[in-house]
């Protein structure tokens, strides 16, 4: 079992930054992936941004390409999503995912998932 807790979340301005941070504890493996998703009011959750445990095979979603990097810091157990140039577009709540090695960019293929973290930017 694995329990993930984000953090980092807040309000800033359109075209500012925020790191997000997703801590995991339990119960861990080294082909495990990392995912992020953030779903908007009255939308689906959408997939943002994996990582492979050696920080391999990295894919982002079209809409953050370019914005945000995502990382993982295996000694630490903590993955991060830095995001800059923040849009109002980007306002959702941010979830951590953790699935196994085939854990691509749908939601179902995570087995794991924090509580979410509230980004907000103002436009």
């Amino acid at each position: 079992q694995v329990q993930l807790v984000e953090s980092g979340g807040g309000l800033v301005q359109a075209g500012g930054s925020l790191r997000l941070s997703c801590t995991a504890s339990g119960r861990t493996f080294s082909s495990s992936i990392m995912g992020w998703f953030r779903q908007a009011p009255g939308k689906e959750r959408e997939f943002v941004a994996r990582i492979a445990w050696g920080g391999t095979n990295i894919n982002y979603a079209d809409s953050v390409k370019g914005r945000f990097t995502i990382s993982r810091d295996n000694a630490k157990k903590t993955g991060y999503l830095q995001m800059n140039n923040l849009k109002p577009e980007d306002t959702a709540v941010y979830y951590c995912a953790i699935g196994g090695s085939l854990s691509r960019t749908a939601r179902y293929e995570y087995d794991y998932w924090g509580q979410g973290t509230q980004v907000t930017v103002a436009s």
